[in-house]
């Protein structure tokens, strides 16, 4: 359930903090207090996208802090651990959010920050909000499949994996026999060209990193004579008499004295030595180089000539040899699929044909778990109909076969009746806004015991119903809470009264001149006054309160039976 909600300087709202209970929570207010903002909130907590439109004028960011306590065994705490957050089913669940004036937002779980698509996947375990105009989706037959075989359960979503693998398979031979196809045309064409290239290539018979090594070469080359005149002047100063011997002969001197201050002579004897010893060997070096250095004007005319073979390669096919040599894998691969284009065609043939057969029998598995749950869920949508007040209603899941897609080859669409004798039609030729706002509350009243989430919110779901229906819906809303905490923004009397919680949205003009929202759970008298304001409007009179008074005791009466 949802413990605990902290809101900073979103929308009206400057600061406020709110601790829930277990049940029945309602949420009343004048229009226009910001009673939505607290569903905005819960949105934002549970994934939602936010705007910095959102933040409080004159502020820099908006920040809010959700806190639910949760049982061990919930889903929940297996999608934090698949996503590496770290979390103790023995404490609470913290999910705090912030969004910035400059557009940018962050989240964070127990103090961990996350993206928004790992909030938004932790948040559909939380939270379920049914918003003012989302009965209206039900007018979208796209949607009723998707509620149907989330009503089927695991059998049906393992079978409708299974379906889904093969039929991507499916579209991928497809995609290939199109590409085959549209190919032909033009394939005897670039099988042409392909052959001209690859034998180009082939002649050229490449090497890696050949290009390096040549150019190197004939960079020694063309530069011989200056190598060998500098290496041989280089290592006649050294073995001349300006070099080693020098060097020999002012050792000799040192060596000859380094008694008489030994101090100080002898390190300059060992660093002479060390001289010497070094300049003797680059010496030799010089002298074995000079010998490797070639004067060859035809290998130097070779190289120039494989060189600018290379430059042209490569200004057709790619900027290095490797380039060249992959672009020669790639259409080679490309030449044999259209001198095979014919056996290919065949082979994806035969796969088509199997796949299809595979993919047809799936779908018909599909269809009778689907049927099986449209009898189940039009039995379990009646009677929750008849609680509120549409009795001898009749829904009926109507299941059409069609073309193959990705989930099968059904098309569901619901359909209802509310007047006996009348055959069941779709949704959108025969429900009120009042019957479509009943038939999804008896939809989420089924779906929140096989889902799990704790928290329900709906926005206004009482929208044009009153009187025995509107009493209907509250209580329905109320035995809802006793598996999951139910929130519910209302206007209604009948649904406020029957709530275990009711909480005041006021907005009031501070000393600042700013305009500033409050949320206050009422108690006692402070609960009457608010039921009687919104049975009585403007004018609270001593009638509207003992009506008011009247409407909680019955209330309480009716939830205890």
């Amino acid at each position: 359930m949802l413990r605990e909600l902290n809101i900073r300087n979103l929308a009206v709202i400057e600061n406020v903090s709110v601790t829930f209970h277990e049940g029945f929570h309602v949420l009343t207010g004048e229009t226009g207090a910001g009673k939505s903002i607290v569903i905005d909130a819960l949105a934002l907590a549970a994934g939602g996208r936010g705007s910095a439109e959102m933040i409080r004028h004159g502020s820099d960011r908006a920040d809010l802090e959700a806190l639910f306590d949760l049982p061990a065994g919930h889903p929940v705490w297996e999608t934090l651990s698949r996503l590496g957050i770290d979390a103790d089913p023995s404490e609470a669940l913290i999910i705090r959010r912030e969004l910035q004036a400059q557009g940018k937002s962050s989240a964070r779980i127990n103090g961990q920050n996350v993206t928004l698509a790992m909030l938004r996947e932790v948040g559909e375990h939380l939270v379920n909000l049914h918003g003012q105009h989302e009965h209206q989706s039900l007018l979208r037959t796209d949607r009723h499949l998707e509620w149907l075989d989330q009503f089927a359960g695991e059998e049906l979503a393992k079978a409708k994996a299974e379906y889904r693998q093969v039929f991507a398979q499916y579209q991928n031979v497809l995609k290939e026999r199109k590409e085959l196809d549209e190919r032909s045309r033009q394939g005897m064409q670039m099988l042409d060209l392909y052959r001209f290239q690859l034998e180009e290539i082939e002649n050229a018979r490449l090497k890696p990193g050949e290009d390096e090594s040549l150019t190197d070469e004939r960079r020694k080359l063309s530069h011989a004579e200056k190598l060998a005149d500098a290496v041989s002047e280089a290592y006649d100063l050294l073995y001349g008499s300006k070099g080693l011997a020098a060097l020999s002969k002012a050792l000799t001197r040192l060596q000859d004295i380094v008694k008489v201050d030994p101090a100080k002579l002898q390190p300059l004897v060992e660093q002479l030595q060390s001289s010497y010893y070094a300049a003797e060997d680059a010496a030799y070096q010089l002298r074995d180089y000079r010998e490797t250095i070639e004067f060859n004007p035809e290998r130097l005319a070779h190289i120039e000539q494989r060189l600018d073979l290379l430059f042209g390669l490569k200004r057709k096919y790619g900027e290095t040899v490797e380039d060249i040599l992959a672009y020669e894998n790639k259409i080679r691969s490309e030449a044999d699929r259209i001198e095979n284009r014919d056996e290919r065609l065949r082979e994806l043939e035969s796969e088509e044909r199997r796949l299809l057969d595979d993919l047809t029998a799936r779908a018909a598995k599909l269809s009778g778990f689907r049927r099986d749950a449209g009898q189940v869920l039009s039995r379990a949508i009646v009677q929750e109909l008849e609680d509120l007040q549409m009795s001898r209603s009749v829904f009926e899941v109507k299941l059409e076969n069609g073309p193959l897609t990705a989930a099968g080859a059904d098309a569901a669409e619901f359909l209802l009746s509310t007047n006996p004798g009348e055959p069941p039609k779709p949704l959108a030729k025969i429900a009120s806004g009042g019957e479509m706002s009943r038939v999804m509350l008896a939809l989420k009243a089924i779906f929140a015991r096989i889902d799990r989430i704790p928290v329900l919110v709906f926005d206004e779901v009482d929208t044009g119903v009153s009187g025995r229906a509107a009493q209907a819906v509250a209580d329905k809303l109320s035995k809802l809470s006793r598996s999951c905490q139910v929130f519910s923004i209302t206007h209604l009397p009948q649904v406020a009264c029957m709530a275990d919680h009711q909480y005041e949205i006021r907005k009031t003009v501070a000393d600042s001149g700013r305009t500033v929202t409050s949320v206050q759970e009422l108690r006692g008298p402070e609960r009457v006054e608010e039921l009687a304001r919104l049975l009585g409007g403007v004018e609270v009179t001593e009638k509207t309160r003992h009506h008011a008074q009247e409407m909680l005791a019955l209330a309480e009466r009716q939830k205890n039976a």
